[in-house]
């Protein structure tokens, strides 16, 4: 077994809430093992059409509160935020990620105020949705650059944690960023915030439908693949999670999931740490009695980042 150790380990964090012990139950198959997206725009009572996503829909922060009862209701412990920015406040350095009164920083103050911790918050840490050219770092000379990237991301994990984000969840697979954000947190007092790190994310055309509703699939330029993973590399993909592990991930995921059970299956086996899987947009096809099947008898993934049609 790896894993890392104190005090960028703390097994506590997972501990600390009703919302996050359920989130990490691990002989268990029920509502708490699925984490529920939530898409954001900007504007007043408004409920949005995703055309690649059926009955799924972007909604206003003022109406919210409709999805997150229902997900409370239902016992679900954890909802992911999601921007859809404006054209208009996007540019090449994603600079609205870092405005504390951008989409997701307003969504987590007004759920913090109306439900404190009833229910989880899960923030992407990442700069597709902000940036014109739809990548999930900087650019210079064509190349997607790393260590400044990251620096980006350690300012955004900052505000997300200190306006209320309970999770922080980096998806950007940019190398050491999971180390440099838990080192920041704890200098920060910030030691109790959950990291969910995105630590094999596969190149894929799954992601077509998400990146229509973020708003980043018409901007993208080129592909992801220098720095999202190679889908026919298995063996990288355990080192990326044991690399996250070390540096401070409290929870760890795969993405996509459907075509990666054996992923699931091997970080069970040589890790035993709460990992999830997305479920990502292009497997809406797939029906819930499949999905959970093959969760419970072959990916034995802990939570589940789903689309559930009957919450929007």
């Amino acid at each position: 077994m790896i894993t890392g150790k104190y005090p960028s380990l703390r097994l506590r964090r997972n501990r600390k809430y009703d919302w996050t012990r359920r989130l990490v139950q691990e002989n268990t198959l029920s509502s708490s093992d699925f984490i529920l997206p939530i898409f954001l725009i900007d504007g007043r009572n408004k409920k949005e059409k995703i055309p690649s996503m059926p009955d799924v829909y972007r909604y206003t922060i003022d109406r919210i509160s409709q999805i997150i009862d229902k997900a409370i209701k239902n016992k679900v412990p954890m909802v992911a935020l999601f921007p859809k920015t404006k054209q208009t406040k996007k540019n090449e350095l994603g600079t609205e990620a870092l405005n504390e009164d951008n989409l997701v920083c307003k969504a987590i103050l007004q759920i913090k105020k109306k439900y404190k911790n009833e229910i989880g918050i899960m923030c992407d840490v990442a700069l597709d949705p902000y940036t014109s050219h739809g990548h999930d770092g900087l650019i210079k000379n064509n190349e997607i650059i790393n260590d400044e990237t990251i620096e980006v991301l350690v300012n955004q994990s900052l505000l997300q944690a200190k306006i209320g984000c309970d999770v922080l969840a980096p998806s950007d697979m940019m190398d050491g960023r999971i180390k440099k954000i838990r080192s920041a947190l704890d200098n920060e007092g910030l030691k109790n915030i959950n990291i969910l790190s995105y630590a094999a994310k596969y190149a894929s055309s799954y992601y077509g439908p998400f990146r229509d509703a973020v708003g980043s699939k018409g901007s993208l330029k080129g592909d992801k693949k220098t720095y999202q993973m190679d889908f026919r590399n298995t063996d990288e993909a355990l080192r990326e999670i044991s690399l996250d592990i070390k540096e401070g991930a409290d929870m760890v995921m795969v993405k996509p999931g459907m075509p990666y059970l054996d992923i699931i299956k091997s970080i069970k086996e040589k890790f035993r740490i709460q990992h999830s899987i997305c479920l990502s947009s292009g497997n809406l096809g797939w029906s819930m009695d499949r999905w959970t099947q093959a969760k419970s008898s072959r990916g034995q993934s802990d939570t589940t980042d789903h689309y559930f049609r009957n919450f929007y």
